[in-house]
């Protein structure tokens, strides 16, 4: 065995563009791994040659034959064999081929460790100058039918930052259809080509997003970022319930108002409005 120690399955992040980015934990693991599984042999074998890693074994793994190959890896590590997991470019799993091989690592009681690196995701979200504090991930929308509908209708809906990818040939109408779904004033941002030369990132609005992208013919592959829809507003009726329940619960006005705002997001003083004795619930 190259790797020595004890079996597991390591997924390793590589670079989504700058070969800088191939961190020194990565080069060790892939250097020492028994297999490296990874989705195009032919690009890996590069990567490796850049790094100076000489890889003695490498399978491909790919989104076509993954559950055939988990198989086969779970074996290897049956046999106390060290398997590395790459793709063509970012963290294994993520809108790649990964997650099938952990799950079966996993289950067949095996240790399971991560080399973190790039990822076009993460990248394209804190660049994009929309709230990083809570987010979601949605990675390649369904093509078409009814599903595309619907994953639309939870992004027009989803008051998180969300974080997609797209083709360059499907990028200007998938932006038409957030802009109808979100509405044309919804922010986002649009990353291209991130860590290389060309690196490109655009703000704006969704409106003019799908406008920019129908007049350009935008290339590569984007990382698009859509702000959260707006809070639903709180009528005066749910306010005047919440402070009703936090009086009954024995909070004082003070306390009351402060439990209330911080959970419906309003305003304190509405809130001491409508703890008032026989005053209106408050305003909108």
């Amino acid at each position: 065995m190259i790797g020595g120690g004890s079996p597991r399955l390591v997924l390793v992040g590589t670079p989504i563009g700058n070969l800088g980015d191939l961190t020194p934990r990565a080069v060790q693991v892939l250097t020492r791994a028994d297999v490296i599984c990874c989705e195009d042999t032919r690009h890996t074998r590069r990567l490796l040659t850049h790094a100076g890693v000489r890889a003695e074994r490498l399978v491909a793994v790919h989104e076509h034959n993954e559950q055939e190959q988990a198989a086969k890896v779970v074996r290897w590590l049956d046999e106390g064999k060290v398997v590395a997991v790459v793709t063509d470019a970012g963290l294994p799993g993520i809108s790649d081929p990964g997650e099938r091989l952990v799950r079966a690592a996993a289950d067949a009681g095996h240790a399971v460790e991560v080399v973190p690196g790039p990822s076009a995701a993460v990248a394209g979200l804190v660049v994009s100058g929309l709230p990083t504090g809570r987010f979601c991930f949605e990675g390649f929308l369904p093509r078409k039918g009814s599903e595309r509908g619907r994953r639309l209708a939870v992004v027009a809906a989803e008051e998180r930052t969300t974080v997609l990818f797209e083709a360059p040939h499907r990028l200007a109408a998938t932006l038409v259809e957030l802009a109808e779904a979100c509405g044309p004033d919804r922010p986002c941002s649009l990353a291209r080509e991130l860590t290389k030369l060309h690196e490109e990132v655009w703000r704006g609005t969704l409106g003019t997003a799908a406008q920019r992208a129908a007049e350009h013919g935008p290339r590569g592959e984007h990382v698009v970022v859509v702000g959260g829809a707006p809070p639903p507003e709180v009528g005066d009726d749910e306010v005047a319930a919440a402070v009703t329940e936090a009086r009954a619960a024995g909070l004082s006005a003070r306390d009351t108002a402060i439990e209330v705002a911080e959970r419906l997001g309003v305003p304190r003083n509405r809130v001491y409005a409508a703890t008032r004795p026989g005053s209106p619930k408050g305003r909108r």
